[in-house]
């Protein structure tokens, strides 16, 4: 196999056998084709597009390019959730302990913030003590133990997904739905869970900005995951608008114990109800009605709250800040934003309101950035609220006063104040499925 005859091939839209592909990755993640033919293909496949069978092999060879997790001393089904990123999204450290609690383990390997996005790793390290660096062994042991545990990507899991991004983020590939698909796909079948459930977001603070191309996406995720065998689904939500009134690590951490209490955010609490239920669904617990009964009343009765602090306790952590949300560090620092009219707030630009956050400390430019766990924004008004002039739209937060002006600047560009109030928004799109996709009116 020459790498110069696949590339020819994907160039003139030729459809690449599984052979093929798979001894490409393995070639390439052995360094024995370069950088340069590598980013040739992957235009190539911008411009062609694979089918959902070639997805399926890049997907799966990708997946077999390092370790994969033996989950096989976990007792009973195992479930896995992943989002395609957000604002304010902290669904892992409410759905997880839910769906534990109802007797479906879940063994999640997270990923941390970059950019406008929070991670679920920066969050639970908010907590002191916490670790997220665990070996298979122990890891293993606390999803049977606890119910759910979540760590980190282990240093030589999916190899290929770690070159080939970055390769595509300097290369103009990133935005390719066959390529996103096997670099998701590929972690979550790394990853070794029986059933996966995917929260693809769509919206201004989304990767996929309009609803066509996030079901595009999510419906070639779960063809992925059919065809390797696993049980799969995928919910589109909205991002339009940040997920609670949230952004930034351990303020999220303490909205995430409301909601397990029952006290958080309406928005906020309805998706990770429709997520706990398509979790239990694919468990084999019931229909999509009984699980979402079940989650309800799980909910109810703050059963999760207990699992989120046996898990924080057996990772190392003070399980004592689930019990009391006060101990946690305030900022020292805080400032108001103020609406600059009376209206109603008719758009929110929800990429801006992350890069806001992060201006504040919240979250990283660089990887190797370091995190302020008690930066970030608590909202006082969302999409569709009225306002009054002087009304406080939110409150920044940070460890260095220095940081406000430009980050109040960039969060006050992010909202549009009109006249009128807007259309009431949508929290879940659509539903998809092996069998199809339903769209929800």
């Amino acid at each position: 196999m020459r790498m110069y005859d696949l590339i020819e091939k994907k160039k003139r839209g030729g459809v690449l056998t599984d052979q093929e592909i798979s001894q490409m990755i393995e070639g390439y993640v052995a360094g024995e084709i370069p950088d340069y033919q590598m980013s040739a293909m992957m235009m190539a496949v911008y411009f062609q597009g694979m089918d959902q069978k070639e997805t399926a092999a890049l997907t799966l060879a990708m997946a077999r390019s390092g370790d994969m997790a033996d989950l096989s001393s976990v007792r009973g089904i195992k479930v896995d959730k992943h989002s395609t990123g957000g604002v304010g999204d902290k669904t892992t450290l409410i759905v997880g302990p839910l769906t534990a609690s109802l007797g479906v383990k879940m063994a999640k390997m997270s990923g941390r913030g970059l950019g406008h996005t929070g991670g679920t790793l920066d969050k639970l390290e908010s907590i002191p003590g916490l670790s997220t660096s665990i070996d298979g062994d122990r890891f293993c042991r606390i999803v049977n133990e606890v119910g759910i545990a979540v760590i980190g990507q282990s240093g030589n899991m999916v190899p290929a997904d770690k070159k080939l991004y970055a390769l595509r983020d300097v290369t103009a590939t990133v935005d390719s739905i066959p390529l996103i698909a096997s670099s998701i796909m590929s972690k979550k079948l790394a990853a070794g869970s029986d059933a996966i459930v995917l929260d693809v977001k769509t919206g201004s603070g989304a990767f996929m900005k309009t609803l066509e191309d996030s079901i595009a996406l999510a419906r070639e995720m779960v063809a992925i995951g059919t065809e390797a065998g696993k049980n799969c689904c995928a919910l589109i939500t909205d991002m339009n608008v940040p997920l609670g009134n949230a952004i930034g690590n351990s303020l999220e951490v303490i909205e995430a114990v409301q909601t397990l209490k029952g006290e958080g955010p309406e928005d906020l609490t309805e998706v990770c109800l429709h997520l706990t239920a398509s979790l239990l669904c694919a468990a084999g617990k019931g229909d999509l009605e009984a699980c979402r009964s079940m989650a309800e009343q799980a909910l109810q009765s703050g059963a999760g709250v207990k699992v989120l602090a046996d898990m924080v306790k057996a990772q190392g952590g003070d399980e004592s800040y689930i019990y009391d949300t006060d101990q946690f560090a305030a900022a020292p620092f805080a400032r108001p934003v103020l609406a600059p009219a009376d209206g109603y707030i008719t758009h929110m630009d929800t990429e801006g309101c992350g890069i806001a956050s992060a201006m504040l400390g919240a979250g990283r430019v660089r990887k190797e950035d370091s995190i302020d766990y008690s930066a970030g924004i608590l909202l006082h008004k969302k999409y569709g609220d009225r306002v009054r002039k002087g009304d406080i739209l939110a409150m920044l937060y940070s460890s260095r006063e220095e940081l406000f002006e430009e980050a109040e600047k960039r969060f006050l560009q992010s909202y549009v104040i009109g006249d009128r109030p807007p259309q009431p928004g949508k929290r879940i799109y659509a539903r998809v499925t092996s069998g199809g996709t339903e769209i929800y009116s």
